[in-house]
């Protein structure tokens, strides 16, 4: 197309464009553009993370390895820290308060060490959760990858870490009498259980702890204050029902998270303990806050990637 100036010379213009008077969001949608950093769909991001599963382990494992090397102990404090914490719960709640009221020493010790190892669990996932995301900003700023891969690689080093722990658990509980049995079985299907609460949890806690790194400061107090509500270190229902708490109450405490983890884990090693009784739908209740907090903090987490590692 032509047309001619005031001057009389002749100026080509140009043909109109097919893309005239469509929005920026319409031209995007037409040449497959996407924004940068975008978050997938939920399908899409599961995908993501699956292929990146070897990533996930190798991270996880590194980790571990790491985390002692400046130690002269090495990977020996893996073991020796969660069994020095018992050894002093034994000696406070034990023998100074002595809440092992109704159990033997040789029932107390395994009795104590195992919820000292499967809370430490819960605890360590956590803390390392609220720390994934805002302690690793250059990692998340310099490489493309589905963010949740970092919380969950946290939580399987907590579960790699418990499974060095369970071989002295062992070692405990038959030098206290407690002889392999069938139930022992059962500890395979409350780790796993266990495991997913644990990712959900850190994955909720690493998105809360990325806008707010304070956070890391607070949660060891909260963490205290749940490992004390969580008869850790004595019979929870047997002691709330000698300090004639309510009904409501007791159900409610017992049926926390951490409790019915560590109650399904002594019933499984130890068997039936007189005065710590299985709670009524333990089993379904530590399916349904594996789901509820496993596949929900998934969600909660993934809704905030496009965020992650900005501002």
């Amino acid at each position: 197309m032509s047309e001619t100036t005031h001057d009389g010379a002749v100026a080509m213009s140009a043909p109109p464009s097919p893309d005239n008077g469509l929005t920026a969001a319409e031209l995007a949608g037409k040449y497959g553009l996407a924004v940068s950093g975008a978050r997938p769909g939920l399908a899409a991001y599961v995908r993501q993370l699956w292929g990146r599963r070897h990533f996930i382990a190798a991270f996880s494992s590194a980790k571990l390895t790491a985390q002692y090397t400046q130690a002269k102990l090495g990977q020996v404090w893996q073991v020796a820290t969660p069994l020095l914490n018992a050894l002093v719960y034994y000696f406070i709640f034990g023998v100074l308060m002595n809440t092992k009221r109704g159990m033997s020493t040789n029932t107390f010790i395994p009795f104590l060490v195992t919820g000292v190892f499967v809370f430490t669990f819960t605890q360590s996932s956590a803390m390392a959760g609220v720390r994934a995301i805002s302690g690793n900003l250059g990692l998340v700023r310099a490489l493309h990858f589905p963010r949740a891969a970092l919380p969950i690689s946290f939580a399987l080093q907590q579960l790699q870490q418990l499974l060095y722990s369970m071989l002295v658990l062992v070692l405990v509980l038959v030098s206290c009498g407690h002889m392999p049995r069938m139930s022992w079985i059962l500890v395979a299907p409350v780790l796993l259980l266990q495991f997913f609460f644990n990712t959900g949890l850190a994955l909720v806690l690493a998105r809360m702890g990325s806008k707010t790194p304070d956070l890391a400061q607070l949660l060891p107090f909260i963490m205290r204050t749940w490992l004390y509500a969580s008869g850790v270190m004595y019979p929870l229902v047997y002691n709330l029902k000698r300090a004639h708490a309510a009904p409501w109450l007791i159900d409610v405490m017992s049926a926390n998270p951490a409790a019915v983890y560590i109650d399904l884990m002594r019933h499984s090693l130890m068997g039936h303990l007189r005065t710590s009784p299985l709670p009524h739908h333990a089993w379904p209740l530590a399916l349904g806050w594996a789901v509820l907090v496993g596949v929900g903090g998934f969600v909660y987490f993934w809704k905030a990637e496009e965020r992650y590692g900005r501002g």
